[in-house]
């Protein structure tokens, strides 16, 4: 007959059920790690798709503020010719702001940006030089504004103004305004136009600088 001793029968069924427990755990623990490793591909992936979105988002955004920029407030344009050198050249790029007549009035001396009165297809860039009801008379290069007998000085002029430069008597109409290019010699403006003034409503802007090329970067004075 064999003798058993209890305390060891009881040892060994506590050491057995030891290690099934660690076995179960252990099998827990490797299930665990799988679903973690299978909820992380499924949380990068809305992460990418989101991040997308955001990126789509911002340069929707920043289309629309260029849109609205180009649209209401700011307006670009390129001179073809040398109707106002010396202080914008020929193909010079500059930048006007539109709003800049909605909270104060056109001044003498302004360069603007405008439809041109004889076709409005067409942007001209010219310098204002007769305000509402000014009277403008022009003689030998000379302008005298109101009846004044003191010229009006004028430091941006290219050259001597020796081509069509008077006698011209110009009266200008309420809410218009007379223009002029700085090169006097070789300018189409007011001088030679059926429809002589230009109304507020067909300003589109202010000259404000000249951004292309870089080597004549600045602002329009």
């Amino acid at each position: 007959m064999e003798i058993i001793d209890l305390n060891e029968e009881d040892e060994l069924i506590e050491l057995n059920n030891k290690e099934m427990a660690d076995t179960v755990i252990h099998k827990g623990r490797g299930r665990k790690v799988k679903g973690n490793r299978n909820n992380d591909d499924r949380e990068e992936a809305p992460s990418a798709l989101g991040e997308l979105v955001s990126w789509i988002m911002y340069f929707a955004v920043a289309i629309i503020i260029a849109l609205f920029l180009k649209t209401f407030v700011i307006i670009n344009a390129t001179v073809p010719t040398g109707s106002m050198e010396n202080t914008i050249m020929t193909n010079d790029c500059i930048m006007g702001f539109r709003l800049a007549y909605t909270i104060s009035e056109p001044k003498r001396g302004d360069i603007i940006i405008f439809k041109y009165p004889d076709d409005e297809t067409q942007k001209y860039v010219k310098r204002i030089i007769g305000l509402p009801g000014d009277n403008i008379y022009i003689e030998n290069g000379e302008i005298y504004i109101n009846g004044s007998v003191t010229p009006y000085q004028e430091s941006y002029l290219k050259e001597e103004w020796v081509i069509a430069n008077g006698p011209y008597e110009f009266q200008v109409p309420e809410d218009s305004y007379l223009v002029l290019g700085d090169n006097r010699n070789n300018s189409l403006d007011a001088r030679y136009w059926t429809n002589k003034y230009v109304t507020k409503d067909k300003i589109i802007g202010k000259a404000l600088f000249v951004y292309f090329p870089f080597s004549r970067l600045g602002a329009i004075n």
